[in-house]
């Protein structure tokens, strides 16, 4: 049973292919066509999940869309006349938009899929819609190692829904609860995101980073005016505050004056007050997913949580909710966001749609995901040749002489590109398409801001360890192999401050070691952590393994391989392109090692300028 999941046209286009339940493709257009966070219809991520499953659209069984775009245009229509006459308005000049991209979204849907099928017949007759809301719960749920859960899905908006809460047991995935627009924590979340200067859609973690510069000082001006939180998390925001209901902007005039002013302009300087406004609005934002989480498990009495949506991709609540131990387990879908859609579209479609039963975890596996390895891989005489016609300039190596060289290359202090076999499915690099740096380096997390990813000096990175070691470092004992837990880095393994030290706040904070791990340490004293399993990582396993008999240290900095504006680099010659346009030393693709100081200096550009910001 071969069913093929698509999301697109709203951001973050995406594909997946599963056969019996479980996925064996999966990618996002913007890998192939570099614009980041495209959302156009995933042409390439399609024609990828095909041909890695060596089918054509005529072996397709079932194709499943995302949300149903009918229903979002109906009741938006409905929000749009409650709010005349300014939302009738707003709604008359955005009408001829919404017919031509949602109203008529399926014929151009079976028109763009003809082009894979060789009969160019039965498309219509085999494609499924699924509520957007229930895409995020199936992505999560039939991709976990559960067979109960209950399953929290959080994001801006589906087609009606904000949050909602399905409960799953066995093949079956049953919505209880929703919270309707426009009343959204992810859109609340997505308002700070615009006023403090950031992009929506693409800022808000970098909200989440800066959050711990500052302190919640305007937490309880939140709780106060914007939204009313009730004792079971659910919620009500004052739309008087917020204009993305009807207007072309976040935030009002009302929300200006409540918080002491207009949005910072992007290129203006972060102050104290943008911090305290990031630690405000993320500190409500866990106090929502706590009261949530602990009367679900109150009402419900099952272990087993799964996360999706796009506020799952806030790895410190994340980390809280684990925390609190209301629940047992907690199971986040690696890629929460709606790229993820298409893979929850396709097991919502195997589910609801066919015989087949739901896709056993192995006792190998920790899920379905595969460690979110589901896209396209490069033999290595094809990497070689690629290179080759890039002008790359390279060396050839045994595994273990390329483990060898390439600690060689992190324990002088090298910046190196790691790309290795399938690229990851979601927003995360997870040591395929990764940078990497030794995280004993206090200057590394700098180094890797300002010279390598060209962005702001304050974003923290994330720590790779051996999932075996990771009780060794740190206040975590579950497996965290998708970096979206948030923990405390041991506290014997913290350096202490001086009097000097610990008076300093907001950003001068950011050049104090905190611990013997300084790049990967916060100034909180927390990190995102991955844990690194030899079941779906063996080559990256490999390397922290030697990294550790070498050094003593389990652990290394992981970031994506990419710079700021630019999607995680897809193909060999994304990743050579970028070796050249930064500072980055070292580069191994496959069995090949690249140094800087061997290439031609005629190919060494920065190509940074040519990407939007993120």
């Amino acid at each position: 049973m071969r069913i093929l999941g698509i999301s697109a046209f709203y951001h973050d286009s995406a594909a997946a292919l599963i056969i019996d339940g479980r996925p064996v493709a999966a990618a996002q257009e913007e890998r192939f066509t570099r614009i980041k966070h495209d959302p156009r219809f995933p042409e390439n991520a399609i024609a990828y999940c095909l041909q890695e499953a060596g089918v054509t659209l005529d072996d397709i069984d079932h194709i499943a869309f995302f949300e149903k775009p009918l229903l979002k245009f109906e009741r938006l229509l409905e929000t749009y006349l409650a709010t005349a006459p300014h939302g009738f308005n707003s709604f008359r000049m955005a009408m001829p938009l919404w017919i031509k991209d949602k109203l008529f979204q399926k014929p151009g849907l079976v028109r763009d899929l003809k082009r894979f099928s060789p009969s160019g017949k039965g498309i219509e007759e085999k494609l499924l819609f699924a509520e957007h809301h229930e895409s995020h719960a199936a992505s999560a749920y039939y991709a976990s190692p559960f067979d109960e859960a209950v399953v929290l899905t959080m994001d801006g908006v589906g087609e009606w829904a904000t949050s909602s809460v399905a409960i799953g047991r066995g093949n079956a995935l049953e919505t209880v609860k929703e919270i309707h627009w426009p009343h959204s924590l992810g859109l609340l979340y997505s308002a700070f995101t615009y006023y403090t200067g950031f992009r929506v859609n693409s800022g808000e973690y970098k909200v989440m980073g800066l959050a711990p510069y500052g302190t919640p000082r305007f937490a309880s001006i939140i709780r106060d005016n914007l939204i009313d939180i009730r004792p079971d998390g659910s919620f009500w925001l004052d739309q008087r505050y917020f204009d993305y209901a009807t207007g072309l902007t976040m935030t009002t005039e009302a929300f200006h004056r409540l918080f002491g002013g207009k949005p910072r302009d992007p290129d203006q300087p972060l102050t104290q007050r943008d911090m305290d406004l990031a630690a405000s609005v993320q500190a409500v934002t866990e106090d929502v997913m706590l009261k949530i989480t602990r009367d679900l498990h109150r009402t419900h009495g099952i272990d087993n949580l799964c996360l999706a949506g796009g506020v799952a991709l806030n790895c410190v609540a994340n980390g809280k909710v684990l925390r609190d131990g209301a629940f047992k387990n907690v199971y986040v879908q690696p890629a929460a966001g709606d790229a993820g859609g298409a893979l929850g579209a396709a097991f919502a479609a195997h589910a609801r749609h066919t015989s087949t039963p739901r896709a056993e975890v192995l006792p190998n596996e920790l899920d379905l995901m595969s460690g979110a390895y589901l896209g396209p891989a490069f033999g290595q005489d094809e990497i070689e040749g690629r290179l080759i016609k890039s002008g790359a300039r390279f060396t050839v190596h045994g595994d273990d002489d390329l483990y060898a060289r390439t600690i060689d290359c992190l324990d002088r202090g090298d910046a190196v590109g790691w790309f290795q076999g399938r690229m990851e499915f979601g927003p995360r690099a997870l040591g395929n398409r990764s940078i990497l740096g030794d995280p004993r380096k206090p200057d590394m997390q700098k180094t890797l801001n300002l010279k390598i990813k060209f962005r702001e000096s304050f974003r923290p990175f994330a720590p790779s360890v051996l999932a075996e070691d990771v009780a060794d470092y740190f206040e975590i004992d579950v497996a965290s192999p998708y970096m979206l837990m948030v923990a405390d880095v041991k506290r014997n393994r913290r350096r202490h401050l001086s009097t000097e030290e610990k008076l300093l706040f907001g950003i001068n904070q950011l050049n104090v070691p905190r611990s013997d791990i300084p790049a990967v340490t916060h100034v909180d004293h927390s990190a995102r952590v991955q844990t690194v399993h030899a079941e779906t990582n063996a080559r990256y396993h490999a390397l922290i393994s030697r990294f550790k008999e070498r050094t003593g240290c389990g652990v290394l900095v992981n970031t994506s391989f990419n710079v700021r504006g630019e999607p995680i680099v897809g193909s060999p010659e994304d990743a050579f392109r970028c070796f050249m346009g930064t500072g980055m030393e070292t580069l191994a693709i496959g069995n090949c090692l690249l140094s800087k100081a061997n290439q031609n200096p005629d190919l060494v550009s920065d190509y940074s300028a040519q990407f939007a910001p993120d």
